[in-house]
């Protein structure tokens, strides 16, 4: 590569200009890596805020959302708490420790408590959400993932992804009653209010399995055509639909619940995993391993795609507040900081 010679009169302004850019240069980079990581986004977003979260850089896992008292609780499986957001402050409020590499959280507002599972002692907490206080411990399996709460029952459905089974937690005595072999590698698990069954993914088998909480016994086995890796799982109950993420081919598949067949199959970012559904704007979210996020519009029973849009940093984890419709995406990192990012769709 040839060199520009510089001659007597233009080095020093040539010295000038490359200190100023010294100067500002990593400040410009930041900037241009924080907004390139909004730019890219071709979904009809709007991007609110980004809220600094407490801890270290590490993994953060499933998130669940209160909108009576407008608390976000996030699973910081990296530092084994659980972080306690105020949507309606915007502040984190609370940490909640001693939950070993907890993956699945789940907010119960109508018992003020929420559960967690602490994969690293194999351990289903509770916690109350008044006092923010673990107030009981109870066995998960070998390693409690994903949960659902059946109302009617009073029992707490949590998936054992390696112990393949399905534990089953009283919630009126937190103990443990039931252990429901699945045959297979387990994914997420959702109740249905309509048929008042568990449904839970078996990725490994390719299966939508239902439970009767009432019996706690499989009812049926549900052949998913198109998946690999059935693991995210979302119930619409109104237009009696189910939405099945699969990270092993990146594909979104749409099950009709009154035939139990998949009706549609579409691209979704790479490694989907939670989903969150705004019933009031008919926009369905998919979060992504690798910090894409897919947009899906679902209404009257009929879905399409909006699109996918790059939100940051290992976005995988969504949720969504309904009667703001903020959308919460926790970041494990943004400059060195585990980060809440906010947004909202555009008008």
């Amino acid at each position: 590569m040839n060199t520009p010679r510089i001659g007597p009169i233009g080095l020093p302004l040539f010295v000038a200009l490359f200190v100023a850019l010294a100067a500002v240069g990593p400040a410009l980079l930041r900037a241009s890596a924080a907004s390139d990581e909004l730019a890219a986004s071709d979904l009809p977003l709007k991007h609110i805020a980004d809220i600094p979260l407490p801890g270290a850089a590490t993994r953060l896992d499933y998130e669940s959302y209160d909108p009576g008292r407008k608390l976000l609780f996030i699973a910081h499986l990296g530092d084994g708490e659980v972080i306690v957001f105020d949507a309606a402050a915007s502040r984190v409020i609370g940490r909640i420790t001693n939950v070993a590499s907890v993956h699945g959280v789940l907010a119960i507002p109508e018992l003020s408590r929420v559960y967690a599972s602490a994969t690293g002692t194999n351990e289903i907490v509770a916690i109350d959400e008044a006092t923010l206080k673990i107030v009981a411990r109870m066995p998960g399996g070998r390693y409690p993932d994903g949960m659902a709460y059946a109302p009617e029952a009073h029992k707490l459905y949590v998936s054992d992804e390696t112990g393949e089974t399905e534990t089953v937690i009283d919630v009126r005595t937190n103990t443990r009653v039931a252990t429901i072999p699945l045959g297979g590698e387990v994914g997420n698990t959702q109740y249905d209010p309509v048929s008042r069954h568990i449904f839970v993914n078996v990725q490994s088998r390719r299966q939508l399995v239902e439970i009767d909480p009432a019996t706690d016994r499989i009812v049926a086995r549900i052949g998913l055509a198109g998946a690999q890796g059935n693991h995210g799982l979302l119930i619409e109950p109104r237009q009696r639909l189910a939405f099945i993420a699969c990270e092993g081919n990146d594909k979104l598949l749409v099950l009709d619940m009154r035939t139990m067949r998949v009706t549609a199959s579409f691209d979704a970012g790479q490694g989907p995993d939670v989903l969150a559904f705004d019933p009031q704007l008919h926009l369905l979210y998919v979060a992504g391993e690798a910090g894409i996020v897919s947009m899906f519009k679902a209404e009257a029973g009929k879905v399409s795609k909006i699109g996918n849009g790059r939100i940051g940093p290992n976005a995988h984890i969504v949720a969504v507040d309904g009667s703001t419709h903020r959308v919460y995406l926790p970041l494990r990192n943004v400059q060195g900081s585990p980060t809440l990012r906010i947004m909202q769709p555009r008008d």
